[in-house]
């Protein structure tokens, strides 16, 4: 069974080796154990879509609200799902900071990436938005 969750956190420490570092460790763990997703970051502030096995994706949900480089954990949404949306990507990254403003003001009220103050629904939506306009990279 296939399921997606879509969680929220905030950057202990925003300096980009350590962004770079958690993007680096969760494509090599992700390509390992069958996960695919997104990661969008921006403002110190992490949101990220896992799809894969049931239990695989709630064993890293688990870990990654244990991880020291996070705080503010906060699941936005989770579901069963017939087939993967990001299926392309290992980890797909959106550097928040090179999005147009227009495609964040579409689903907030100000240009910045913040999944604490918008429904789960619409942080997915967000994220299909940024992979129709090709904002994702990353391919792995």
């Amino acid at each position: 069974m296939l399921v997606r969750l879509l969680y929220a956190s905030r950057a202990v420490d925003t300096s980009p080796a350590v962004v770079s570092g958690i993007l680096a460790s969760a494509r090599q763990h992700n390509q390992a154990n069958g996960i695919t997703g997104v990661l969008a970051y921006g403002g110190g502030v992490f949101m990220q879509a896992i799809e894969g096995g049931r239990q695989t994706v709630s064993d890293l949900y688990g870990t990654i609200q244990r991880d020291p480089r996070h705080k503010d954990v906060l699941l936005l949404h989770f579901e069963e799902i017939l087939e993967r949306r990001f299926g392309g990507w290992s980890m797909g990254l959106v550097d928040v900071g090179r999005v147009n403003a227009s495609v964040l003001l579409k689903y907030s009220e100000r240009a910045v990436l913040d999944p604490y103050a918008v429904s789960g629904k619409v942080s997915m939506a967000l994220l299909e938005d940024l992979m129709a306009t090709a904002n994702i990279v990353g391919h792995t």
